[in-house]
C-alpha cells in the first residue's frame, strides 16, 4: 500500500464536470494497493496518517496532527502508484491490485481511517477519470509505503 499525502490549504475532486467531494484544509490522499496488501497493512497506514505531524504549530514548525488542526481528509484511489518504470519507456502497472481486492481495501481504508479520525472522509470514485484539484500548502507533500517503511 502507497500514499501520496499532500498538506492542502483546499482539494475537490469532479467526474464529468461535476465536483463530487471537496475538503478545506486538511490532507488530500492519493492511495494505491498492491496485490499482497493486507489489513495490517490498512491499519499501519491509518495510524501513520492520524499521527504524523506536518501542520504547523503556533511557532511555524511541523508539529502538529490533522486531528490537532481539525483538519479534513479527501482520498483518492490512485493504482499508478505502482507503476513500474525500470523497462522501457512505458509503464508497467502489473503490481497493482486489481478492482475485486483494490475496491474493498479502498472502502475498509476509508472506514477505518473515518473510525481512526472520528469524521467524515471525502472521496473519490473507485476507477472513474477523475479531475483532482489543490492547493498544496508548504508544499508538503510526502511518500509513505507500508511495505517500505524507511520511506
Amino acid at each position: 500500500m502507497r500514499v501520496v499525502l499532500q498538506r492542502v490549504l483546499g482539494a475537490s475532486v469532479s467526474v464529468d464536470g461535476t465536483a463530487i467531494s471537496s475538503i478545506k484544509k486538511g490532507m488530500l490522499i492519493l492511495v494505491g494497493f498492491e496485490n499482497d496488501d493486507l489489513q495490517e497493512d490498512l491499519e499501519w497506514m491509518v495510524k501513520k496518517i492520524a499521527q504524523i505531524r506536518i501542520f504547523n504549530d503556533d511557532l511555524g514548525v511541523m508539529n502538529l496532527s490533522i486531528q490537532e488542526v481539525q483538519g479534513e481528509l479527501l482520498v483518492v484511489s490512485q493504482f499508478t502508484l505502482h507503476a513500474k518504470t525500470k523497462k522501457g519507456n512505458r509503464p508497467s502497472y502489473i503490481q497493482a491490485a486489481k478492482a475485486d481486492l483494490a475496491i474493498p481495501l479502498y472502502e475498509t481504508f476509508q472506514k477505518l481511517m473515518s473510525a481512526e479520525l472520528d469524521q467524515d472522509i471525502q472521496s473519490g470514485i473507485f476507477g472513474a477519470d477523475m479531475k483532482v484539484q489543490l492547493i498544496n500548502d508548504g508544499p508538503v507533500t510526502i511518500i509513505i509505503d507500508s511495505k517500505n517503511k524507511d520511506l
